[in-house]
C-alpha cells in the first residue's frame, strides 16, 4: 500500500545556457544595512494543513549523462507543473525539492563521488540554478551509498499527509560501490519514501543491472530511457502570450532582506527565465510553474509571504524593504502590497487561460506523434507518468 508520506529524490546532474529574451526585473538599487534576515537557511518542513510533497533530484553525473542533463534542464519546469496539478481535500501541496549529484569523478572518493547540491527547499529558482550549473565527468557511481546519503542528509517532512518520493537516473549497474543498495531501499520503505528508479538505457539491461530489484524494494517504480533522446520542442501559438506576461510577472515581486539578498533574488529569477529561454516550449513551461501556486517565494518576496505572515511589514526593518518602498508610510506600503498582489492575480490568471489552450494544442501534438509510432521515452515523460499514478495512489486528485 502507497504511503501517504512520499518525497522525490532526483539524482541528476545538469548543465545549460540558454538564450537571451527581453526580461524585467525589479529595481534593487538598495543602500546597504547592518541588520539582516536569513531567508537562504533551509526552511523547515511545513507542518500546517496543505499536504505536503517533498523532491530531492539525484542525478548520475558521470561522462555518459550528458544527454541525461540534457533531458532534465529542458524538462524540469514540466516536471513541477505535474504537481501543480495536484490537489488533496481541495487544496494544493507545498513542493520542496532537493538536488543530489553523483559518479563525477571531481567529487572526493572518500565520499563516494556525491555531492549534496541543494537542501530540500520552496525555492525553484534555486533548484534551477544549481541544475544548471552541473557539469559531468568520470567516474564510479554508487547508488546504494547516494540513496543512503539523500535519506541521512535531508530534512524529510514527518507530517502524516506528506508526499515522499526518490527518483534516481544512471546507466551503471545498482550494486556498485560497498554500500549495499539493499540497506539503503529497506531504510527508504521504514522511513516512508518511495524509490523511483531511472534506468538509462536498455529495459532488460536495467533489470539485469537490478535497478527494477531496487524499485520493488520500496513500492517504487522502475523505468527506463533513452538518454540520448533530444527532446521534442513544441512551439504553440501561445507561447509568445505567455513569455510576455511573464515579463509582466517579474515586476510585480517584491524581495526583501539586506541588499545582496534582494538583489540575488531578483538576479537569479531573471537568469532562470535566460536559462529555460533555450527552447520556446521550455521556457512557456516555466512562465505556466510560475503562475502555478507551487511556485512560492515565502520569506523571501513581500507578496507571497504577507499571504501568510500578515504582520511581515511591521516586523521587517525598513532598510529591507525594497528601495522604492523604504519612503513611503506603513499605510502606503500596505497599499503598495496589495496593489501588486492584485496585479499578480490578473497575470496569473491570464497565463492559466493561456496555459489551458497550450495544454490542448500540446495534447493534440503528442496524440499525432503516438499514432506515429514516436514514443516519448525521456526523463521528464518517464517521472510525469510516474508522478501521476503515485499521488493519486497517496491520496491527490490530479487536475485533467
Amino acid at each position: 500500500m502507497k504511503r501517504l508520506i512520499l518525497c522525490l529524490t532526483f539524482i541528476v546532474g545538469l548543465t545549460g545556457v540558454f538564450t537571451r529574451h527581453d526580461l524585467t526585473a525589479q529595481d534593487v538599487t538598495i543602500t546597504v544595512t547592518k541588520t539582516k534576515v536569513a531567508p537562504t537557511k533551509p526552511e523547515p518542513p511545513f507542518t500546517g494543513k496543505r499536504p505536503t510533497v517533498e523532491v530531492a533530484i539525484l542525478l548520475d553525473t558521470s561522462n555518459s549523462m550528458d544527454g541525461l542533463i540534457d533531458q532534465a534542464k529542458n524538462q524540469l519546469w514540466n516536471i513541477i507543473q505535474k504537481f501543480a496539478e495536484a490537489e488533496k481535500n481541495g487544496r494544493t501541496p507545498t513542493l520542496r525539492v532537493a538536488l543530489f549529484e553523483y559518479g563525477n569523478s571531481n567529487l572526493p572518493s572518500s565520499e563516494n563521488y556525491i555531492r549534496q547540491v541543494v537542501q530540500l527547499t520552496d525555492d525553484m529558482d534555486k533548484v534551477s540554478e544549481c541544475l544548471f550549473s552541473l557539469t559531468t565527468n568520470g567516474g564510479d557511481e554508487y547508488c546504494g551509498a547516494v540513496i543512503g546519503e539523500a535519506l541521512t542528509r535531508l530534512d524529510w517532512s514527518n507530517a502524516p499527509n506528506a508526499y515522499k518520493a526518490i527518483f534516481i537516473a544512471g546507466n551503471e549497474p545498482f550494486n556498485q560501490g560497498s554500500i549495499d543498495f539493499r540497506k539503503s531501499c529497506a531504510k527508504a520503505i521504514q522511513s516512508g519514501v518511495v524509490v523511483n528508479t531511472i534506468h538509462c538505457g536498455d529495459y532488460s539491461a536495467g533489470v539485469q543491472g537490478l535497478w527494477k530489484q531496487g524499485a520493488e524494494m520500496t513500492e517504487g517504480d522502475y523505468m527506463n530511457i533513452n538518454q540520448d533522446r533530444k527532446v521534442v520542442k513544441v512551439k504553440t501559438p501561445q507561447d509568445e502570450i505567455i513569455i510576455k506576461l511573464n515579463a509582466e510577472l517579474n515586476k510585480t515581486y517584491l524581495w526583501f532582506g539586506d541588499k545582496s539578498e534582494r538583489q540575488s533574488y531578483s538576479m537569479n529569477q531573471v537568469q532562470q527565465d535566460k536559462n529555460a529561454m533555450k527552447s520556446s516550449s521550455g521556457f512557456a513551461g516555466r512562465g505556466i510553474a510560475k503562475a502555478g501556486k507551487l511556485y512560492s517565494n515565502f520569506n523571501r518576496d513581500l507578496v507571497d509571504t504577507i499571504q501568510q505572515n500578515q504582520g511581515i511589514l511591521d516586523s521587517l526593518p525598513n532598510d529591507q524593504l525594497p528601495e522604492k518602498m523604504q519612503t513611503m508610510s506603513k499605510q502606503e506600503q500596505k497599499a503598495y502590497v496589495e496593489k501588486l498582489k492584485s496585479k499578480r492575480a490578473t497575470i496569473q490568471k491570464q497565463i492559466a487561460e493561456a496555459a489551458k489552450a497550450r495544454a490542448e494544442f500540446i495534447a493534440e501534438k503528442r496524440k499525432q506523434r503516438a499514432e506515429a509510432g514516436q514514443n516519448d521515452d525521456t526523463l521528464g515523460a518517464v517521472i510525469n507518468s510516474t508522478v501521476g499514478k503515485q499521488l493519486e495512489a497517496s491520496g491527490f486528485k490530479i487536475k485533467k
